[in-house]
């Protein structure tokens, strides 16, 4: 901020190791047109400088630029901007400037260093994170700080500095017998009772909850029951058919699960391709089968038996007669997003069919945060969980790390699940997930339709955040740098392509309550698209 009648004065600024300099010019020859709270260049004019500058020093030109009668000091200040209120005063009472600066206030970042996590722990004799339940961060390229890990809080600073969190102080994470762990806790349910103590109202006596549909979670000889119960219902109510598939029939339509038809491989199972009455399907596989792995498979199950969605992949069975589970659902020909977008023969895609993509997706996550009751968390949104059919129409898949809201938009977890990349941060702090977490990572996705990189990439041999690296562009007004050269070059889309930073924006704001709901976020997609689609 330059204050003054006639004051030009200038901010020099160290960034990346490069000179960077800003400053502008207040000018007033009469103290009558001089207005409070107006800093637009009338006795006031402030200049915005980047993020990540590391010092700095302000100069004073007063070459050619006289001092007016009623005003004989000149002020420059860097302060933040939202508190920083012009007064007319301060050029026409001397000392009135000086009692207000005392109310400044400056926003700095501050590191340990300017070595990343990964160079500062070849040194462990200078390493800054000393508690044994610290963790290193790296901080947009400045360097890194320390801070206690999910489930402790204090000073990562000092031996002993994490200490664990009591949660069980808090009642509302537990509706049975809370017991503290270290980093975490467990809910039991009363002696005598079974079920989730975290969920209220499911600790139940042996026997009173038979019907319901989480025994999947719990055993498969029951689970075949409810699941054809399940696939009557569908049937009736659906409009497709869910049936519970024999092993001999997955292994002829699979060539005996040859190595010749995996579809693909994850960190839980093998995906095969596999053909059944003439009609393509991919078949699935899990690794091992330990409680994890079996909730997860009740829960797809659960989830997917329940919705009914174009842009979401639909479940066409399951085989329960085998030790490790089988899922069977409709055969999408081209992948995942992630392949089109930066595999080996990727190739180039349009505005036009990116933006598409996007709303298709977007619409399949509105429908599970909106329009099914209770609404769903998907909690692994990822291009690699969005999958293309032979049209390249998107569907959103794998609901293994999905969560029913059933208390309402907001649930606190035990352990923190997703992406690396993708990762809501209010999630990962505070342990809260809601639908808004959904939103977060669905950002970093239409993020990585518009530049084609990876969430997490590699540059100049050093590991990069896409979502931080957009965020710093947009503060400096710069995103375009950053957005893929097959559609950045066309100065008919830059308009679009800005719109569509600024929703990024909204959807990476690292208060969850103020993101868009996806409803809201596949309206202006789709407004996009048909504006593209009337040129």
């Amino acid at each position: 901020m330059v204050i003054g009648s006639n004051a030009f004065a200038y901010i020099v600024l160290n960034r990346d190791r490069s000179g960077y300099r800003a400053g502008c010019m207040a000018l007033s020859l009469s103290e009558q047109i001089v207005v409070n709270g107006s800093c637009s260049g009338i006795g006031c004019c402030e200049a915005t400088i980047p993020f990540q500058s590391q010092n700095y020093f302000m100069l004073f030109d007063d070459s050619g630029f006289p001092i007016t009668s009623f005003n004989i000091c000149r002020y420059a200040v860097l302060t933040e901007a939202d508190r920083f209120k012009f007064s007319t005063s301060y050029l026409t009472t001397p000392g009135s400037f000086e009692k207000d600066a005392v109310n400044l206030s400056v926003v700095l970042d501050w590191t340990i260093s300017s070595e990343t996590c990964k160079l500062a722990l070849r040194n462990m004799t200078s390493y800054a994170c000393a508690s044994s339940h610290s963790t290193c961060i790296d901080d947009s390229g400045l360097g890194y700080r320390c801070g206690c890990v999910h489930g402790y809080k204090g000073n990562p600073y000092i031996l002993g500095g994490c200490q664990d969190i009591d949660e069980c102080l808090n009642s509302s994470k537990c509706h049975g017998i809370c017991v503290n762990t270290p980093g975490s806790f467990k809910c039991d349910c009363p002696r005598g009772t079974h079920g989730n103590g975290s969920i209220p109202g499911d600790c139940y006596k042996n026997g009173s909850k038979i019907q319901l549909w989480g025994k999947l979670l719990i055993g498969f000889s029951i689970s075949i029951v409810v699941v054809l119960l399940l696939s009557s219902v569908m049937k009736a109510e659906q409009g497709f058919s869910f049936r519970i598939f024999k092993e001999e029939e997955l292994m002829a339509a699979t060539n005996n699960f040859n190595e010749k038809n995996v579809a693909g491989e994850g960190g839980n199972g093998t995906v095969y391709k596999g053909t059944m009455n003439n009609r393509l399907v991919a078949i699935k596989k899990c690794k091992t089968i330990g409680e994890k792995e079996r909730k997860e498979f009740g829960k797809e199950i659960l989830i997917l038996s329940q919705i009914n969605h174009k842009n979401i992949v639909r479940i066409l069975g399951c085989c329960l007669e085998v030790k490790i589970p089988i899922l069977v659902y409709e055969y999408m020909s081209e992948g995942t997003l992630f392949d089109l977008l930066h595999g080996k023969e990727a190739s180039c895609i349009t505005l036009k069919t990116r933006l598409r993509i996007a709303q298709e997706a977007a619409e399949a996550l509105a429908y599970l945060h909106s329009w099914i009751s209770p609404p769903i968390v998907h909690r692994d949104v990822k291009t690699s969980n969005i999958l293309l059919d032979e049209n390249f129409i998107a569907k959103v898949s794998d609901f293994g790390a999905s969560v029913l809201a059933t208390g309402g938009d907001d649930q606190f977890v035990t352990h923190v699940q997703g992406t690396r990349g993708y990762l809501d941060p209010e999630y990962m702090q505070t342990g809260q997930l809601t639908v808004k977490s959904d939103v977060y990572s669905f950002g970093v996705v239409l993020l990585e339709l518009l530049t084609r990189k990876k969430a997490f990439y590699m540059e100049a041999l050093k590991a990069r955040s896409l979502a931080a690296d957009f965020l710093s562009a947009m503060k400096e007004n710069n995103v375009i740098t950053i957005v893929d050269d097959e559609i950045a070059g066309d100065g008919d889309t830059i308009g679009l392509i800005t719109g569509l930073a600024e929703l990024v924006r909204a959807c990476l704001h690292m208060e969850g309550e103020r993101r868009p709901e996806m409803k809201q976020v596949a309206a202006e997609l789709n407004d996009s698209l048909k504006s593209m689609e009337n040129k």
